[in-house]
């Protein structure tokens, strides 16, 4: 499966699973990142950190090191 950080710029993907633990989980939970939930791909930064995403109607800027954390499946 694939993780978000592999996602290419433009592209809507699924949330499948979260990995990591304690604190770090519970931080990208909190951000409104959940099993389910559908992340659009919106911008890129040239180094690939970070990775602008629009998760439930807001605009959210997410680290590559999280973003290797989040499982996700093409729509």
């Amino acid at each position: 499966m694939q993780t978000l950080r592999q996602i290419k710029c433009g592209e809507t993907v699924i949330v499948k699973r979260l990995n990591g633990e304690g604190p770090v989980k519970r931080r990208i939970m909190d951000m409104g990142i959940t099993k389910g939930t559908e992340l659009f791909v919106r911008k890129v930064a040239p180094l690939g950190d970070p990775i602008e995403l629009t998760v439930r109607g807001y605009e959210l800027s997410f680290r590559k090191a999280d973003a290797e954390m989040v499982e996700v499946e093409a729509v």
